[in-house]
């Protein structure tokens, strides 16, 4: 993966940020009631990581006053929480070029005062990124208000015609390097942050990496390699994943690919992580999972899967192994942390740890014990 264009530094004692190096791709997220929350993922993400926009606030009225990165991670950087749109463009200084909806509703549709505030947004002359199963320029109300304001929509989750999607073809065994998928036990846990930490590792320590996202929320963040597998026909999916890793393949040279999952090969309500398991055929899966979730996120009537259940589902599956497991922290404390690293990996006999809180030398080490010739001389010299 390329290295962000953009970074995010505390501003210090000045409130107002100074126009970005590239104001055509400066952008406020949008996320009111759910920045941090499952249902905020896309904001998480972009927050955390954005190789295309610059991220110049997010707006969610409930949590107005932190700071973004403190709230999620403990850690400031620099892009404030506001209470709407208006405080928003005056933090700016200027009207950014972009609104990003940063929402991840479970039914992928906007409510009335979501539209309001995104037409309003068109009105003050933004353009908007869309990520939701609703496609905007279908509304006429949005494609009306489009066209008075100059401005474009992007439906990021809208599928290519028919006629220009791939059914799976078997190029995918002409793939010669590791492929890794990020799997989990449930949606919205992880599984793009730990692939993306995942990369930014790896290439660290030497090893030529490279992430293919299956997600709306990778291919706003800038990923060069990606589909939205959940906006696609079944039929297809398969077959539009393993061109994604063909092409990343042919055109990078990675010594490993990381392929970004979606939901849970256990979970009723999502068939992704199957697609992800035929398209790109990894030859192993890093696990991630949320001890302290007792349900399953968008649907407390079902109780969460333990890693070794999904551990055997996964393997009894697909041709691969899991060959470690990633902690979500949420809801722990440092110490229970610990002893759920420990607990997993006595239990399932995996290597275990915590991408955001543990050192990511623990993540590569992890890949490295199961693919030992990754270890390339420059590699080494690190260990």
């Amino acid at each position: 993966m390329s290295t962000p264009i953009f970074s995010h530094e505390p501003s210090g004692d000045d409130d107002r940020r100074a126009e970005p190096e590239f104001p055509e791709f400066s952008a406020i997220v949008y996320c009111d009631g759910q920045f941090g929350e499952q249902d905020g993922k896309t904001a998480n993400g972009l927050v955390r990581h954005s190789e295309k926009f610059e991220i110049l606030s997010v707006i969610d009225s409930l949590r107005a006053g932190a700071d973004a990165g403190m709230y999620l991670d403990g850690t400031a950087n620099g892009i404030p929480v506001l209470g709407n749109l208006t405080e928003a463009i005056a933090h700016a200084g200027f009207v950014p070029a972009y609104l990003i909806c940063g929402l991840a509703p479970v039914n992928g549709m906007l409510s009335e005062p979501q539209r309001v505030v995104l037409l309003d947004a068109i009105s003050r002359g933004m353009n908007i990124i869309n990520g939701l199963h609703e496609f905007l320029n279908d509304d006429a109300e949005f494609v009306a208000a489009s066209i008075l304001a100059g401005v474009t929509i992007t439906d990021v989750r809208r599928p290519k015609d028919k006629k220009d999607l791939k059914i799976f073809t078997g190029q995918i065994f002409n793939v010669t390097c590791p492929r890794i998928a990020v799997l989990g036990t449930d949606g919205a846990i992880g599984k793009r942050t730990t692939a993306t930490l995942l990369v930014q590792a790896l290439s660290a320590r030497g090893i030529r990496a490279v992430m293919v996202g299956t997600g709306q929320t990778t291919l706003i963040q800038g990923g060069k390699y990606g589909v939205a597998l959940d906006a696609i026909a079944p039929q297809f999916c398969s077959g539009e994943l393993e061109a994604q890793v063909v092409a990343a393949f042919e055109n990078e040279d990675p010594d490993v690919i990381i392929v970004e999952g979606q939901g849970a090969l256990s979970h009723p309500a999502y068939l992704t992580s199957a697609y992800i398991l035929r398209g790109s055929r990894p030859a192993g899966v890093i696990l991630q999972h949320a001890p302290k979730r007792g349900t399953l996120g968008d649907f407390p009537m079902l109780a969460m899967p333990t890693v070794a259940s999904e551990v055997a589902l996964i393997e009894a599956f697909a041709d691969t192994t899991v060959i470690g497991v990633t902690i979500n922290h949420e809801h722990m404390d440092d110490d229970e942390i610990t002893a759920a690293i420990i607990e997993v990996e006595l239990e399932n006999g995996l290597p275990a740890t915590d991408p955001l809180t543990r050192p990511l030398d623990e993540l590569v080490d992890l890949v490295l014990l199961a693919f030992p010739e990754l270890a390339s001389p420059k590699t080494s010299a690190l260990l």
